[in-house]
């Protein structure tokens, strides 16, 4: 199995405006070279917003047409979420959607599970119901958003993935618990962790300091980002991971368990 080259892109959002956040994203991509997967902010072209009615959008929306171009241009997927409206026969509902773009132009979707409630996430956005575990170049990955990294049993590894994303608006207040939390969900689903935050102060004035980071099964940190805006890449070795797992295989004395 190949090795995947990861870059995690972290920087201060334009609050509100979808088009200077994909123009500041798309400059720093347009920098790259050789990379498998790209891994942007949660609500990386608002910020972290509960006003999803004037600025979400759907399907043929701009940000899903920008995220397939630039994925198809360089070559590699993408990750990142936005607000996303969904009309039905029941009206319309918003969803924090995190869109796993291909460099062919199809995409996988996940609907953040666990929507803040400290910010009233959870009166403006519909909650999903269903995991995403994406086959990418042979890997298997799991992504997730931000306040999900709070609940372990969601994130479990039932041996089902490879490497685990948290994509985030996470302020600086809770700094300690984002680092914390991506190492101990390294170890415990002895899995490569990425999580990608931001940086800067947002339109309600909360601060972010990024710590974007990535961890190998171990808790090992195999990249730091720090309060640093710019691209962060890495190269995960898939032959450590099985080796570590055969040589340590916790997984096969968890706890079986159902979520409902």
């Amino acid at each position: 199995m190949q090795d995947l080259t990861v870059t995690m892109i972290q920087q201060p959002l334009h609050w509100l405006d979808p088009d200077a956040n994909c123009e500041q994203f798309g400059r720093l991509i347009s920098t790259l070279n050789d990379t498998d997967l790209i891994i942007l902010p949660e609500m990386f072209n608002t910020g972290f917003t509960m006003q999803p009615d004037s600025v979400a959008e759907s399907g043929d929306g701009k940000t899903l047409e920008w995220l397939s171009q630039t994925s198809q241009q360089k070559n590699s997927a993408i990750v990142a979420s936005l607000p996303y409206r969904k009309t039905g026969k029941q009206g319309i509902h918003y969803y924090n959607r995190l869109v796993f773009m291909h460099p062919d132009g199809q995409f996988q979707h996940y609907d953040k599970r666990h929507l803040f409630r400290m910010a009233q996430e959870h009166k403006h956005y519909q909650g999903g119901k269903t995991r995403l575990i994406v086959n990418y170049k042979g890997w298997r990955i799991c992504p997730m958003v931000c306040y999900d990294l709070r609940f372990p049993v969601w994130s479990r590894n039932k041996n089902d993935y490879d490497l685990l994303v948290y994509i985030a608006n996470w302020p600086a207040a809770r700094s300690e618990h984002w680092r914390t939390l991506l190492k101990a969900r390294a170890i415990e689903n002895l899995s490569y962790v990425a999580g990608v935050n931001i940086i800067g102060t947002d339109g309600n004035n909360i601060s972010y300091q990024g710590d974007s980071v990535v961890h190998g099964a171990a808790g090992e940190q195999l990249l730091f980002a720090g309060a640093m805006g710019g691209c962060f890449t890495t190269r995960l070795n898939y032959d450590a991971l099985m080796d570590y797992r055969k040589r340590f295989p916790a997984y096969m004395d968890a706890d079986q368990f159902i979520i409902k």
